[in-house]
């Protein structure tokens, strides 16, 4: 897992192709990018992968949900590099990062309902995930080789940065049918949660850490209903949010110096950080718990209605996959180590509306359009016709 309806409003929500966010990073993005508008997966016979072209309306809610997340996501990065020292602006980040990636993994997991792994939808998940995958891991070695890292592999299979997303939503949906003839899956998902937090020798392939701890939010997201979202907009929802904040924020300050950021990051062993075992397990539970609600908290506050940055939804997958080079060009350059007053509240502030104005940019249609060619690839040529027409006969 970035979409404030109004809570007398309890009509269904309206029905959309499905779109998958694209988190975040680092974390990121997802990432659905579909320019046209989108179906829910009781429209569509399956889900559209966050790249897929749709032709029907696209529901406002969540195109607002992932705008909004995914400029949080710019705004954490943003964050990073200068908030040592700072305990309110580390609490902050904190309680972004407990929910900006969880919202994209439960809206993911959401829109995927449907996939069954039929050859239309295995076509639509190599096209849609796997190839910007590709294409930007390849694109991020080499930035780092030629930014700071000579001798910085070319790995498909350890994602560097922001890519483990697109890694860890590969796996996920194919996945799905696993999920979805189990009778229980968010308990197993939670127990496979956890057995990951205290198994420290997992390995870096596909950042498997990421893909086993993220894994219960893309389950959770993959057994709600369109009149659990319908909850959220209730007026009364909208109103416990703002406690349910005040006190998330609260909390984090008490925390700031006295927890490590890697647990919420999801990609180490508690062993990693210098934890007994037994704390991997208590804090899938406590972190899961903590995503879930301010999750809830975060969706209550979306708008509903179509708003200026609507649209944008759409083109969360491109401000995702760009904005690190952005953020990694600033850090190699020593840009933050030159500029001492970046670090003070002032240029603070001055990096967080920077990081949402920059984001914002990123994810207007123009740069989708120059970016089609990597993250919504036709690839005719690459499929048997046959597919291509049982694709259009399902339509």
């Amino acid at each position: 897992m970035s979409h404030a309806p109004h809570g007398y409003e309890r009509a269904p929500l309206p029905r959309t192709r499905e779109v998958d966010p694209v988190p975040p990073t680092a974390h990121t993005a997802s990432a659905a990018v579909a320019e046209t508008p989108a179906r829910t997966p009781h429209d569509s016979a399956e889900p559209a992968p966050p790249t897929a072209r749709t032709a029907t309306k696209r529901d406002a809610f969540f195109d607002n949900a992932k705008y909004l997340a995914i400029v949080l996501v710019a705004i954490g990065h943003a964050w990073e590099p200068v908030m040592e020292g700072s305990r309110a602006t580390k609490a902050l980040y904190m309680v972004v990062y407990s929910f900006h990636m969880p919202a994209f993994i439960v809206i993911s997991g959401y829109f995927s309902r449907s996939y069954t792994g039929s050859p239309r939808q295995l076509r639509r998940l190599l096209t849609g995930v796997a190839v910007p995958y590709i294409v930007f891991e390849v694109a991020y070695s080499l930035f780092k080789r030629a930014a700071n890292d000579p001798g910085h592999p070319i790995s498909l299979l350890d994602p560097w940065y922001l890519t483990w997303f697109l890694a860890a939503l590969f796996v996920w949906r194919l996945t799905t049918p696993i999920w979805l003839s189990l009778r229980h899956p968010l308990p197993v998902a939670l127990g496979i949660a956890a057995l990951a937090s205290f198994t420290p020798n997992i390995g870096e392939d596909l950042n498997l850490q990421r893909v086993l701890q993220f894994l219960p939010l893309f389950v959770l997201g993959l057994i709600l209903k369109p009149e659990h979202f319908q909850l959220v907009r209730r007026r009364e929802v909208r109103m416990l949010a703002v406690p349910v904040f005040v006190g998330a924020i609260a909390f984090a300050y008490w925390a700031a110096v006295r927890m490590q950021n890697a647990w919420f990051y999801h990609n180490s062993a508690a062993q990693d950080q210098g934890a007994p075992w037994w704390m991997g397990i208590v804090m899938t539970f406590a972190l899961f718990g903590c995503s879930v609600v301010l999750t809830a908290a975060f969706l209550a506050w979306v708008p509903r209605r179509k708003m200026w940055f609507t649209a944008l939804g759409a083109g969360t997958i491109c401000g995702y996959l760009l904005h690190g080079f952005l953020v990694k060009g600033a850090v190699y350059s020593g840009i933050f180590d030159t500029n001492a007053w970046l670090a003070e509240p002032a240029g603070r502030v001055f990096l967080t509306l920077l990081a949402g104005a920059v984001m914002t940019l990123l994810c207007t249609p123009p740069v989708r359009r120059l970016l089609r060619f990597a993250t919504e690839p036709e690839m005719a040529w690459a499929f048997r016709r046959d597919v291509g027409r049982s694709s259009k006969q399902a339509k």
